[in-house]
């Protein structure tokens, strides 16, 4: 099942388990099980410490679980952990083998002692590269608290739990039979949505912090240079961000950044908190920042946040990022993880074998049309231009596929259902005028970014199109207050392009503060 290389990495990884561990397979006659069991069998000759029985009895075939004599540890994958899901699987062999896990030592303690019963089971697919997340989450949590248990489900292999449940969106987490939440999670958010105080104290803990030097707002790749060029400055340095990664989190293959061949979004936003976390950065992670005060006569800028805690710093570096377009017709907030989603690699295996739509015929969009068409039935690519607007490259690519059709001049109207689920789409022809039902199970919108900055309108300038308007050196239109990244005015809205935006925000931070007066600084700091 595995190759030799993965196999020996894989032996090396084992040896850090310290305790038994043992996998119980629930399997039939497909071929399906058939792989299982052959990879239950190279992970038994992986380490002498895993034992495996094929006696399982569990309802859903292939499955296995995990777990460990004398312990109540229950994790089960359903069907195949491969693709984005293998590295899943091998932190639980691990963490069920008694490796320490390398979550915060307070988060631990939270998941540890949450009272109540508690049944997760996830929805994945393999190309989804959010899912991991989640699927990691719960597998610790359910290894933390023997209350805990967690089935991870391979949406594509058990299609007709997909159906029945109407899932339309991966990931998908379902908390003792009813639906508990969807898309990317950290055990933090999960664990706050268990643990309802949680949030009451981090808003205490949050308020209680001195000012900043410098304080970063967004932890994408923006917020994370502008964060260590601050932070080797050795002055006090903070980041708050909603989702540390940003929208690299939901970005698939990134074959651009310079001096890295290839890599995946979610292994780079990885990279970058390890990177940030090397050096003496305040850190909040899960934290909106809802309004901006400019600084007043103690010199120093507040940034309040959701949670009710505000947070106050001499300077500040807003790094918000942005966000997928919608399309902002009848029927798209209805139905969105119902048929309406925006991220083909994560949802598109769950529309295997149906018809789907994808708007927008720029480089992301035919790009997504290319990709869904090797697992959907029918793919009918729209476009409001007269034309596709890809690389030619892809555009050629795209033309050459038969369950392709290309619309062009065509406005997106509606998007109708059946209460539940998306079954059709309207558009109107801009040349004639006249509308077109599409009849389809999906809708794949690709058309565009919008900047996370309503909340600095009226105190920021900001650009028609809603950007933070910076000069060269990234300073706004507020003393103090410097931007970064996507949710900028620089045009080309690139990894590489933020970063250095980050550091020259950072760099100019830092030479703001070098230039206040003596006599203001000594307030501040006394403030």
């Amino acid at each position: 099942m595995l190759e030799a290389d993965l196999k020996a990495q894989l032996k090396a990884y084992l040896e850090r388990a310290v305790r038994p561990i043992h996998i119980v397979a629930s399997v039939d006659d497909g071929a399906k099980s058939r792989e299982l069991l052959s990879l239950l069998e190279d992970l038994k000759d992986a380490s002498a410490k895993i034992t495996v029985d094929t006696a399982g009895t569990d309802a859903r075939t292939p499955s296995f679980a995990l777990t460990s004599p004398g312990t109540d540890i229950y994790v089960r994958f359903a069907g195949l952990p491969m693709g984005h899901e293998f590295t899943s699987l091998v932190l639980a062999l691990l963490q069920v083998g008694g490796h320490p896990s390398k979550a915060a030592q307070d988060t631990i303690e939270q998941v540890a002692a949450l009272d109540g019963d508690y049944l997760f089971e996830t929805y994945y697919s393999l190309s989804c590269q959010n899912c991991p997340d989640v699927v990691q989450a719960l597998n610790l949590a359910a290894v933390l608290n023997p209350r805990i248990r967690h089935v991870a489900i391979d949406g594509a292999l058990f299609q007709a739990e997909v159906e029945a449940r109407e899932i339309m969106s991966v990931p998908t987490v379902f908390l003792n039979g009813q639906k508990f939440d969807q898309g990317r999670m950290t055990l933090e958010q999960i664990v706050a949505k268990l643990d309802t105080g949680a949030a009451k104290r981090e808003a205490a803990k949050i308020a209680a912090k001195k000012p900043f030097d410098v304080l970063v707002v967004g932890g994408g790749p923006a917020g994370a240079a502008a964060a260590i060029y601050a932070a080797r400055k050795g002055i006090r340095t903070g980041v708050a961000s909603e989702r540390f990664g940003g929208q690299v989190l939901d970005t698939m293959a990134i074959e651009n950044f310079i001096s890295v061949t290839e890599t995946e979004g979610p292994k780079m936003a990885t990279a970058l908190e390890q990177h940030v976390r090397e050096y003496d950065v305040d850190v909040m992670d899960l934290q909106r920042a809802t309004q901006l005060l400019p600084a007043g006569d103690d010199g120093l800028v507040e940034i309040k946040l959701e949670n009710g805690a505000s947070l106050k710093s001499r300077t500040v570096v807003l790094s918000t990022g942005a966000r997928w377009r919608q399309m902002g017709v009848p029927g798209e907030d209805q139905y969105r993880n119902k048929g309406v989603a925006y991220c083909p690699h994560c949802d598109g295996p769950l529309f295997k074998g149906k018809r789907v739509a994808v708007i927008g015929g720029g480089n992301s969009g035919v790009e997504a049309a290319i990709d869904l068409a090797g697992i959907v039935a029918h793919v009918t690519l729209i476009e409001y231009d007269a034309q596709l607007r890809a690389d030619e490259v892809l555009q050629r690519k795209v033309r050459s596929l038969p369950n392709v059709r290309i619309v062009t001049s065509a406005q997106t109207t509606e998007v109708l259902g059946d209460g539940a689920k998306v079954n059709a789409l309207v558009y109107r022809d801009r040349v004639g005028g006249d509308s077109h039902r599409v009849e389809l199970e999906g809708v794949f919108v690709q058309i565009g970014l919008l900047p996370n900055t309503e909340w600095l309108k009226g105190v920021v300038a900001l650009s028609p199109r809603g950007e933070i308007i910076v000069d060269d050196r990234g300073q706004t239109s507020v003393p103090g207050v410097f931007a970064a990244g996507d949710a900028t005015t620089v045009p080309y809205k690139q990894i590489v392009i933020a970063m250095g935006q980050g550091a020259t925000a950072a760099l100019s931070a830092f030479d703001h503060l070098i230039r206040v007066p003596v006599a203001e600084t000594a307030e501040a700091e006394a403030a």
